[in-house]
């Protein structure tokens, strides 16, 4: 198996104190690796601290230098007025290196404040996965989509591997079972 993009080894993390932990897991190259558990357990607080957005209490994480970090958090920001179209924002996040998939061409031609909450969705997570990371942090990707655009996200992400890596936090285990090569339990 080739080297891991990231390594943690009895990960406590936390912000005033520690929240989730100990943690010891790997992600390889290719891999989509969901995290699943109970509100509230340290999911996300998990991508801030790989993020170095979190407190560190125990343990370590070890990633390769010059790893390329994609993070899209909870909530992608998106202002009320928001004069780029889709074409735009791609190239403003440096995901313009390939073709987005052929549902999302007719939404580059359009204003991003004219999108649905699960267009823009798509097309922010999108914005992260078409850039040059190599590890993509993904936090509930699935807001603001239906079934059918949460199937389509699941058909993105298991087709988009090749060498990078994702680690996704979701509370739809279906999701999870459709979109990732294995699913971590936290929190339980």
């Amino acid at each position: 198996m080739p080297q891991p993009l990231l390594a943690a080894e009895g990960l406590v993390i936390g912000y005033a104190q520690p929240v989730i932990g100990p943690l010891s897991f790997a992600v390889h190259p290719g891999e989509v690796v969901g995290l699943w558990g109970p509100n509230g357990c340290g999911k996300s607080t998990l991508l801030r601290a790989i993020a170095g957005q979190a407190r560190i209490f125990a343990g370590r994480i070890e990633r390769p230098s010059g790893l390329a970090l994609g993070w899209q958090l909870q909530q992608p920001v998106r202002l009320e007025e928001m004069p780029l179209n889709g074409r735009d924002y791609l190239r403003y996040a440096q995901a313009d290196r390939e073709a987005p998939p052929e549902r999302m061409i007719p939404w580059l031609h359009r204003r991003v404040d004219t999108l649905s909450g699960g267009q823009f969705q798509l097309l922010a997570v999108w914005a992260t996965l078409g850039g040059g990371a190599d590890l993509v942090l993904l936090d509930e990707p699935t807001n603001n989509l239906d079934p059918d655009s949460e199937r389509f996200l699941a058909e993105i992400l298991c087709s988009q591997q090749q060498h990078r890596a994702v680690l996704l936090v979701s509370h739809e285990r279906q999701f999870l079972e459709q979109a990732c090569n294995r699913v971590l339990e936290v929190g339980a």
